[in-house]
């Protein structure tokens, strides 16, 4: 009786912990939550969010036919009137429109860069359990609290994890499909110990949101080496005998399959992507291992002073170290293969937050063991985690940033005047996180200016005194002057 109540004292005491990280990370995502969609890669944002907002204001959610507000010709080479949107699938989009329409029912009326950034904390917050969950299974309870801990507060993860993006729903998935995945494999090896027929549910759901994981980021195909590791870990040799294994990856990626051959429909709404793998041939020169390695990891995530806690991982060794080693690996070839993307964004990057959180965990506990004084180590240990979160996050804190804010002040006076169908060209080279702004469609780039005129252009709006500004200006009569802004009304010449 007693070891009873020992045991829920400690299940309980072990909850409580996990739900007091999973507050605390939603806390700190909610930093400058309120803030315009103008901070860092806005303009990747703005695009992702435009797909909800035109879902709004269309008749019906047609998950189908994903359309945008940039009707240039700037992502995919080739004018794009219709807006469509061919990326990822825009499942997530339809789940966040399908919401707020469902508020505005109610009469409420919810903002959709905040109600967009929320779902993003919410998918990262299932994330953190679901990798808490996941290492409990292959390792211990220890090192899973540590872990979601540290994803918790990790800088890099705290503005990623409340981005308008894809990439907190595809750690999610892909995090959830792992740890059931685990749970399968470890039913596997002992099912005749357990006497249970529910392992194949874990099997289901680990394909369901693999496949949804891949919908959002096809690149969760570099994860295939975990997968493996994981059901060596509980199976060993007996893995490759089993046939369920084999249809594991076919069926988790055939919807993606079925996605991309649809998209082919419709070029125009296709960015280019070849310059995501090699371009100017950078893979592997002392620029690429300097970025990703120096720039990116040591310095963006670990704050410097945490790359003592990543290599001292390799002063031990143990049965989970495979699976962990294998994620690493992962990440290398993903690194390798998608070598321009990486360098010239550092949100791709995101996919490598749980095995960093892992690392610093582990390296952690194992600094922790060869100090003969445990509270020293844990001195040592605590300093260094907060120097590097202190560290990162110096480098983080300007991502969260609106350095634009005349942006908002133009944007919201061509809401105010345009009507609600009008078609705006809004110079920003290209980046539409100021076409944005204007709730409506349009083109983030000047130029041919008459062209986009013949294409149903009807509002000009500048935030720079340039020449094209000031020879349109002569030409069509203005809707405003602001402090920061010109509105043109395209539609009227001045006499």
């Amino acid at each position: 009786m007693k070891h009873k109540q020992k045991n829920l004292k400690q299940k309980a005491k072990n909850n409580w912990l996990i739900i007091a990280i999973l507050l605390l990370a939603f806390v700190l995502r909610l930093y400058r939550i309120h803030y315009p969609l103008l901070d860092w890669h806005s303009w990747r944002q703005a695009d992702t969010a435009s797909v909800t907002r035109e879902y709004l204001k269309a008749d019906q959610i047609d998950l189908l036919h994903p359309k945008y507000h940039d009707l240039s010709s700037i992502p995919s080479g080739t004018a794009n009137p219709e807006g469509y949107r061919m990326v990822e699938f825009p499942l997530i989009n339809g789940l966040i429109a399908q919401f707020l329409r469902f508020s505005q029912s109610l009469d409420f009326s919810f903002d959709l860069v905040i109600v967009s950034r929320l779902f993003s904390i919410l998918a990262s917050l299932l994330a953190i359990y679901a990798l808490y969950r996941l290492i409990k299974l292959i390792d211990n309870q220890t090192l899973a609290l540590l872990t979601a801990f540290i994803y918790a507060v990790l800088p890099y993860a705290i503005f990623y994890g409340r981005a308008i993006l894809p990439e907190p729903f595809m750690l999610a998935f892909s995090l959830l499909s792992l740890w059931q995945w685990a749970e399968f494999c470890r039913h596997e090896s002992q099912k005749e110990k357990l006497k249970k027929k529910n392992g194949w549910f874990h099997y289901l759901i680990a394909l369901l949101f693999l496949a949804l994981a891949a919908l959002l980021k096809p690149f969760v195909v570099f994860l295939a080496p975990v997968y493996l590791a994981i059901a060596w870990h509980f199976l060993g040799k007996k893995v490759f005998r089993k046939t369920a294994f084999y249809f594991f990856p076919l069926l988790a990626f055939l919807p993606l399959l079925f996605w991309r051959q649809w998209m082919a429909n419709f070029p125009t709404g296709i960015p280019a992507s070849n310059w995501l793998f090699n371009q100017n041939n950078i893979r592997l020169r002392p620029a690429w291992w300097r970025w990703l390695f120096y720039e990116r990891l040591t310095k963006l995530f670990l704050g410097f002073t945490g790359l003592i806690l990543l290599l001292t991982n390799l002063c031990k060794a143990g049965h989970s170290l495979v699976i962990y080693a294998a994620w690493w690996i992962s990440i290398f070839l993903y690194f390798v293969v998608l070598a321009s993307g990486n360098i010239q964004h550092d949100y791709y990057q995101n996919l490598m937050i749980p095995i960093v959180a892992i690392s610093l965990a582990r390296g952690s506990l194992i600094l922790r063991e060869k100090f003969k004084k445990p509270p020293i180590g844990t001195l040592v240990i605590a300093l260094l985690i907060v120097s590097s979160i202190i560290l990162s996050a110096q480098r983080i804190a300007g991502y969260f940033n609106v350095n634009l804010w005349e942006y908002v002040e133009a944007g919201q006076a061509v809401d105010r005047l345009a009507p609600k169908n009008a078609l705006v060209i809004a110079p920003a080279m290209g980046d539409t996180a100021f076409l944005f702004q204007t709730n409506r469609r349009g083109w983030p780039i000047g130029y041919a200016i008459e062209e986009k005129i013949a294409s149903g252009a009807t509002i000009y709006v500048s935030i720079n005194d340039d020449k094209e500004r000031r020879v349109l200006a002569e030409k069509y009569q203005t809707l405003e002057v602001g402090e920061r802004y010109l509105i043109l009304d395209l539609t009227k010449e001045k006499n």
